[in-house]
C-alpha cells in the first residue's frame, strides 16, 4: 500500500477502481491450481494439432502439395529456419518495429486520453472524429503511407502507431471519466499543484485502463504488422512470408503461421504479466 492510499483510507476515502478490483476478484474467486490450467491448455493446442494433423491426412492426396501444409513438415521447416538461417534477425526486426509503433500510440494517446477524459467540451468536439477515423482500416492508408514515407521502416511504424492508438486513447479518456472524484476532492482540499493531482492520482487511477489499452493494442500491432512489412521492405517477418510464397516453400510458409502465432501469444502474455506485476504494486 503506498502513501497516498494510506492516507486516503485514513480519511475515509475508498482506493481508487483500477488498485482494487484485480485484488477483489482474486479474493472473491477461488484459485485453481497453476498445472491444471497448463494442463488444460497443452490440451487444446494439442487438440488443435490434432485437427490439423487429421484434415491434412483424410483430405489432402497423397502426392499434393497441401501434404507439405502438415504439422510435422512445418515444425521441421520451423526448426530447420530458427538454427540454419537469419530468421531470428527478422525476428528481431519485427519486434522492433512493433515496439516503436507501440511506443508512439503511448505518446499519442495517454496525454489525448488524458485530456480527453477531463474535459467534457473536449471529449464532445472529438469524440465523432476519433470514432470515424478509428473505423478506418489501417492498411487502407497504406498506399498513402508509402507516397508521403516512401519505402522503408517510416511508413510501417505509422500504420502501427495509427493502429494502436485508438484501444490507448479511448481506455485512457474511459479510466479518467471512472476516477472516484473524492479523489480530486481531496487533492484540491490538500491544495494540491496540478502535477501532483496528475502524477499522484490520475496515473495511477487510470494506470489499470492503460495496460489494457496497452494490452488490445498489441494484438492489433501483431495482425496489421505482417501486411505491413509487404510493402517492400527486406526484412522482417511479412518479408518472409512473401519470401516463402514466391519460392513455393509451403511448409517453409506454415512455419512462418506457427511463429507468427507463437510470437504473438508470448506478447500477450507478456503484457498480461506486466498487468498482474503492476496491480499488486498498486
Amino acid at each position: 500500500m503506498t502513501a497516498t492510499q494510506s492516507i486516503l483510507q485514513g480519511v475515509g476515502i475508498a482506493a481508487p477502481r483500477s488498485a482494487t478490483v484485480a485484488g477483489s476478484r482474486a479474493l472473491s474467486r477461488p484459485r485453481r491450481p497453476a498445472l491444471v490450467r497448463l494442463a488444460w491448455g497443452i490440451g487444446g493446442l494439442a487438440a488443435i494439432f490434432a485437427l490439423w494433423w487429421a484434415a491434412i491426412a483424410l483430405l489432402a492426396p497423397a502426392d499434393g502439395f497441401a501434404r507439405a501444409f502438415a504439422p510435422t513438415a512445418a515444425i521441421g521447416s520451423l526448426v530447420r529456419m530458427m538454427t540454419g538461417s537469419d530468421l531470428l534477425i527478422h525476428v528481431a526486426v519485427s519486434l522492433r518495429r512493433v515496439l516503436v509503433g507501440l511506443g508512439f500510440a503511448l505518446a499519442i494517446g495517454v496525454p489525448l486520453g488524458l485530456a480527453v477524459g477531463s474535459l467534457r467540451a473536449l471529449e464532445a468536439a472529438t469524440s465523432p472524429a476519433f470514432q470515424f477515423l478509428r473505423m478506418i482500416s489501417p492498411l487502407s492508408w497504406m498506399p498513402i503511407a508509402v507516397m508521403v514515407f516512401g519505402i522503408g521502416d517510416q511508413p510501417i511504424y505509422f500504420l502501427l502507431a495509427f493502429a494502436a492508438v485508438w484501444p490507448i486513447l479511448l481506455n485512457t479518456a474511459a479510466g479518467v471519466r471512472q476516477l472516484d472524484a473524492r479523489w480530486l476532492q481531496l487533492a484540491r482540499s490538500l491544495s494540491a499543484t496540478r502535477w501532483e493531482t496528475l502524477t499522484r492520482i490520475v496515473i495511477p487511477g487510470v494506470l489499470g485502463h492503460v495496460l489494457t489499452g496497452v494490452r488490445l493494442a498489441i494484438g492489433i500491432l501483431w495482425i496489421v504488422l505482417v501486411p505491413c512489412e509487404m510493402l517492400g521492405v527486406s526484412a522482417g517477418l511479412g518479408y518472409v512470408i512473401l519470401d516463402t510464397r514466391d519460392r513455393l516453400a509451403y511448409s517453409e510458409l506454415m512455419a512462418m503461421v506457427l511463429l507468427i502465432g507463437l510470437l504473438g501469444f508470448l506478447l500477450d502474455a507478456a503484457a498480461r504479466l506486466l498487468y498482474r506485476l503492476l496491480a499488486r504494486q498498486a
